[in-house]
Order: C-alpha cells, then structure tokens, then sequence
C-alpha cells in the first residue's frame, strides 16, 4: 500500500514537473521543476531500490539543477524563450498526446519490463516522450540540456527495475552531473567568445 502512494505521488509529480518544463519560460521556474521531477523520480525509484541508493537520483539531479542554475545566475538576461501563447498551446497539446501515449504504452511496458509496476512504467515512458518533445522543439542550449536530463530520468525509471547494481546507480548519476556540466559550459560559451 505504502509503495503505491509513493507511486502515484511520484507519477503526479512528474506529471506536473514534465508539463512544466515544456512550458515555462523563466530560468527559475524550469530549475524548479527539474528540481521536483528529480524527486518523483526518487519516488518511482525507491519502489524497486533501497532508500540509500535511490536518493542518489535526487542528489544527483539537485546538484545538476544546482550547476545549471548556477551557471544561469551569473549569465544576462533571464528568459528562455517558450515562444508566443500560440506555440505554447500548440507544446500544451503535443504534450497532452505524449500523455495519451503514455497512457496506452504503459500497459506493455509492464509487460516487457519484469517486476516493472504500472506507476513505474507509467512514469518512465512519460519522462521519455515529454523530453523527445522538448528536444524536438528547442534549440536553446539550456532547454536541451533539460530535454536530455528528463530523457535520462525516464530511462533510469525502467532501468532501475531490471538493475539495482551500486555500480550502476553510481554510473547514471556520474552521466547526469556529466550531462549537467556540459550544459553549464554550453551556456558559458557564448559569452566567453565575446569576451575575447
């Protein structure tokens, strides 16, 4: 009973922060919301691993929130563009589809994935498609870098079902800080071009 409340609290938490992403357009807000997905995804985690090994995904993922934000603190500026109330309508509904999509995949994820619960595979397929959609409508370093961060977080969903290997779970949030620190220098280097 306990591990389908942390279930279905993770899946609306991500639900909300996979929304969030695609939509928001202050720095702030979309830190945030990587910040709660990091934690549904501890949720979704903590079901199939030990405490002490899934609250290695929060950390990891709040430290590379932490970079990011960081990085974006000291840059000009404070938006990043989600464009006009047109295309976030038209990022509203793609996402409701992924939604959709979802919603009909999980099923055999639970199928092909043993041991996966529905809230699991309900929650990994959705962190997949919703950062497919953000990286299929965005080139803004920032907003890519998310894109692959909330790819990789749906991947460590449904993997940390068939695998619960230290070795692992050390590895994947090794590519998290990685991927999160490439983004802050992809953010940098703009700038640092102009000043020479």
């Amino acid at each position: 009973m306990e591990a389908d409340l942390l279930g279905f609290v993770g899946a609306g938490l991500l639900l909300l922060t996979s929304f969030g992403l695609v939509l928001a357009s202050d720095w702030r807000w979309l830190i945030l919301a990587l910040a709660g997905q990091y934690m549904g995804v501890f949720l979704l985690v903590w079901i199939s691993w030990p405490l002490e090994q899934a609250v290695v995904k929060v950390i990891a993922g709040w430290m590379g929130g932490a970079v990011l934000g960081t990085t974006l603190l000291n840059q000009p500026g404070g938006t990043t563009s989600a464009g006009q109330p047109i295309n976030r309508l038209f990022r509203f509904f793609a996402g409701l589809l992924i939604l959709l999509l979802t919603v009909s995949v999980a099923p055999l994820l639970v199928e092909w994935v043993p041991g996966a619960s529905i809230v699991q595979a309900w929650g990994g397929s959705l962190l997949i498609g919703m950062g497919l959609l953000h990286l299929g409508l965005t080139q803004q370093p920032l907003r890519v870098v998310l894109s692959l961060l909330t790819l990789l977080a749906g991947f460590e969903i449904l993997y940390s079902v068939v695998e619960d290997s230290i070795l692992v779970a050390g590895l994947l949030a090794l590519s998290t800080l990685g991927l999160s620190l490439v983004g802050a220098y992809l953010l940098v280097a703009p700038t640092m071009a102009e000043a020479e």
